[in-house]
């Protein structure tokens, strides 16, 4: 009797066993093959002239309703699209946009100039976008602009909105009307490979601009805008910025901070391993000369070469770049920043320049190993209401 028990016994745990392996071996929904939309199969033309705007929401909309991992495929050519929003939330974390062509936005700006963006993702979990490239054919409303003409605000070639988990990896953004690529609101958003291209004329064309989002990577990227090439907006923390190429530019900056009295600050930022060439600026923190609540901390830049950059270093609290400018002392409240191997050439003779609030003075600004030239002669530095320290190498000699 007992030996019976235990062969019964024994069969069902083989039983089990051998359907445990069965389930172990078949694929789950997350990990199966991904199905894929091709844009062209849903109607897209690769012209460069007849709009494909349905055909890449339909692929959009199949592949964020599917429950399992999805693909939208762009192939070569070039397809025209309108403006477009691709708004989450999916039935599935897995959908990637694989782009081997591009995106051309209309060359009329007035057809998507008031829409704010041109294309736009928003709302989504676990997207990735790899390769391709968006050209917003802005030349004509950076004209438009340039002869203080009545125009659009300009749209935005890409923006990101109120998602997470997001990659953008090999993606070009070319003349965009407005800023090339916006990230706001959200978390955990990593930018590898990213290539920027337009004039340095061109106006309002921030490369990327980070806002009230948490957790965004930026690497291994080349930027050359009218503007800035990575802007850093209120309530952003925890950013990674690393080797990046930026010129043309206004170079990297966080702000401008403080045009609200009620705004959230910006903290725990690295920026290294930068080269700005020919730039308005290197690594500068901008704030608005009014009251506000508003505040720069815990901000390191490392490991950066200047060449020929009109202002290497700068903080500057009375930002104001165009008339009506505020009178006021800036509120909001600088601290923390160290400025470690910094070195290069200055296109002006003040290469470092600290123009802090009167009523709340820029505090623990650290300066170490710091070498920039003008001229080839020594360059020198300004200092206002600025406190810290320096050591190391310190060229030009430190005003702190």
């Amino acid at each position: 009797m007992a030996e019976l028990i235990f062969n019964t016994s024994l069969n069902y745990l083989i039983l089990a066993l051998g359907i445990f392996m069965l389930l172990s071996e078949s694929p789950s929904p997350a990990n199966a093959a991904s199905v894929q939309y091709n844009v062209v199969s849903l109607g897209a033309k690769a012209d460069g002239k007849t709009d494909s705007s349905k055909a890449f929401l339909s692929a959009w909309v199949s592949a964020c309703g599917s429950t399992s991992a999805a693909t939208v495929y762009v192939p070569q050519g070039r397809f025209l699209v309108q403006s477009a929003s691709f708004n989450g939330p999916c039935k599935n974390s897995a959908v990637t946009v694989r782009i081997d062509g591009t995106l051309v936005a209309p060359s009329n700006y007035n057809l998507n100039g008031n829409t704010g963006n041109w294309i736009i993702l928003s709302h989504v979990t676990g997207v990735s976008v790899i390769g391709g490239t968006l050209d917003g054919q802005g030349k004509g409303l950076w004209a438009c602009k340039l002869s203080r003409k009545s125009c659009p605000s300009g749209a935005t070639n890409l923006e990101i909105s109120n998602s997470q988990n997001v990659l953008v990896s090999g993606l070009s953004s070319l003349n965009s009307q407005m800023f090339h690529i916006v990230i706001n609101a959200c978390q955990n958003v990593k930018m590898q490979g990213v290539k920027v291209s337009a004039s340095g004329t061109s106006p309002n064309t921030d490369g990327i601009h980070i806002g009230a989002s948490t957790g965004v990577t930026i690497l291994n990227s080349k930027i050359g805008t009218g503007d800035d090439c990575v802007s850093i907006g209120p309530g952003s923390n925890n950013l990674w910025i690393e080797n990046i190429a930026c010129g043309p530019g206004h170079g990297i900056s966080i702000g401008s901070l403080g045009k609200d009295q009620q705004e959230d600050g910006v903290q725990n930022v690295t920026v290294k391993t930068v080269t700005f060439t020919g730039t308005q600026n290197g690594v500068r923190i901008k704030s608005w000369a009014r009251s506000s609540n508003s505040f720069a901390r815990n901000i390191l830049f490392q490991h950066a070469t200047m060449n020929n950059v009109q202002n290497p270093i700068i903080i500057d609290q009375n930002y104001c770049p165009d008339s009506g400018c505020p009178s006021q002392a800036s509120g909001v409240r600088v601290s923390d920043v160290t400025y470690q191997d910094i070195h290069g050439t200055s296109a002006t003779e003040v290469a470092v320049k600290f123009d802090c609030s009167s009523k709340y003075p820029c505090t623990g600004i650290r300066m170490q190993d710091v070498k920039l030239t003008y001229l080839n002669q020594v360059a020198t530095a300004s200092c206002a209401h600025a406190g810290g320290a320096a050591s190391g190498t310190e060229q030009p000699a430190s005003c702190l």
